[in-house]
């Protein structure tokens, strides 16, 4: 298999609620809910980079298309790396996370491995870690 990740979803308990802040709070282009219309249909999708979209849908209809049982939800699965260019972006874009609302679990700060990162979680607990590694180059 080769890769070719084109879409991350997130399920939600509220899907007006994280359109808000994905949107409204962090910047995050999108076009609102889409296929509402259809029963377990509404979805969020937002334009992350290039062939990359996020994708919010709510649990219930997540579990309802794969045929599991909803589990309570684990912030330790995983995390979602917002890598940016600068220490600085990483305390901006922390404190924009912050003023959307979300859950600062771990202010910005020195890694052990020579970087700068800070975690916080959306409204439903999903984790993201801000980072600026001084290896990685990036590029809009």
């Amino acid at each position: 298999m080769r890769p070719r990740v084109t879409v991350i979803t997130l399920g939600v308990d509220h899907l007006e609620r994280s359109l808000r802040f994905y949107r409204d709070g962090l910047g995050f282009p999108t076009e609102g809910i889409t296929g509402a219309e259809f029963e377990h249909g509404a979805v969020v999708f937002i334009d992350l980079q290039a062939g990359l979209k996020l994708a919010l849908w709510p649990r219930a209809s997540l579990a309802h298309d794969t045929g599991l049982s909803v589990a309570p939800p684990s912030a330790t699965e995983f995390t979602l790396g917002h890598n940016v260019a600068s220490r600085a972006e990483v305390d901006s874009v922390m404190q924009q996370a912050r003023a959307a609302g979300a859950r600062i679990v771990k202010e910005a700060h020195d890694t052990f491995w020579g970087g700068y990162a800070g975690y916080f979680q959306d409204p439903d607990g999903h984790l993201w870690e801000v980072v600026w590694n001084p290896s990685f180059e990036i590029q809009d």
